[in-house]
């Protein structure tokens, strides 16, 4: 979560030129190699009509290749990130006093540091439907929430909820983006499908909520294809303005997430686990890893700028750091 805490930190700043077209944008990042492209798709369907969100897709540098050393198709492979708070299209971004010093944490910037981190996979941000007052993200479309995107968790329901729209989004994103592998509308997965899901700060919400339908999307034969090509999962510094529930801390949920076969990833900065007046974050996070590894799930953990004070720069910087 960011929220109104000051940090007198410096950031690097970035730029990217962007051409519009009818219902999407693409702008090539001067700074990527091999050309890699940013196409911006607005206002794709999720598993309702009224559940909308804009993505950005960056795509693969290059098909990869496999440890036998045959070349493999790469763009069955796909990252999706959920963003936080303050984070948004970089000219939106601009016209906010609030928003405008941290541009190099947009969402185009973040698809490019994701690009690097994953060079042979789709990346897809997220955006969330509404930013409430123009900084607070909330993933409505996921999970319920307030105003302020402080979630109410519930269990798995077929046909809504987060894995439905996760599913859809991903869906009718690849038909608009006619990617050659798309993920069929309903049931199944392509050969070589696999994802990797990553929530900063707010976006920890989507995650803890799949975390809560886990159970019930494996038992539905309509989803369970889905469910079984998730291969890893990052949690990234999360926080909301809640009360709790920063972090799963229900021990059957996280049985479920430990049997799945997931690797789960927690990294986090003293921002979040070491506010004072947050104690319960810093708890949660501790009960999160603690309880997966009793069951054997061996989460792989780190507390980056461990040394350093608190700090919104860091908070973000764990985006690079992961």
């Amino acid at each position: 979560m960011l929220a109104s805490r000051a940090a007198g930190c410096s950031i690097i700043t970035a730029a990217e030129h962007m051409s519009s077209e009818a219902g999407s944008t693409q702008c090539e990042l001067p700074d990527s190699p091999h050309g890699r492209r940013l196409q911006r798709l607005l206002g794709v369907s999720g598993c309702r009509p009224n559940r909308v969100n804009d993505l950005l897709l960056l795509r693969p540098e290059s098909d990869g290749e496999s440890c036998s050393g045959t070349r493999e198709r790469s763009n069955n492979r796909h990252v999706v990130f959920f963003h936080g708070d303050i984070q948004n299209f970089k000219e939106q971004m601009v016209l906010q006093p609030e928003a405008a010093p941290w541009l190099s944490w947009s969402l185009e910037q973040v698809a490019l540091i994701l690009g690097q981190r994953f060079p042979s996979r789709n990346i897809w941000v997220v955006k969330a439907s509404r930013m409430y007052l123009h900084k607070f993200s909330c993933y409505q479309n996921f999970v319920d929430s307030n105003m302020f995107g402080a979630p109410e968790h519930a269990p798995y329901a077929a046909g809504q909820g987060a894995f439905a729209q996760l599913r859809t989004l991903l869906s009718n994103a690849m038909e608009r983006a006619k990617l050659q592998d798309r993920l069929p509308p309903a049931g199944g997965a392509p050969a070589g499908f696999s994802l990797t899901l990553v929530g900063f700060s707010k976006g920890c919400v989507v995650l803890n909520q799949l975390v809560y339908e886990l159970r019930g999307a494996r038992a539905d034969p309509r989803m369970a294809a889905f469910v079984e090509r998730i291969s890893d999962m990052f949690w990234l510094d999360g926080g909301h303005p809640g009360g709790g529930e920063t972090w799963v801390t229900d021990k059957e949920a996280l049985r479920e997430l430990a049997a799945s076969g997931v690797s789960v990833h927690a990294h986090v900065t003293p921002y979040e686990v070491r506010d004072p007046a947050r104690a319960w974050v810093g708890r949660e996070y501790g009960v999160f890893t603690r309880t997966l590894e009793e069951l054997g799930a061996c989460p792989s953990k780190k507390l980056h700028f461990q040394e350093e004070p608190p700090c919104i720069l860091n908070h973000f910087r764990v985006i690079l750091e992961f």
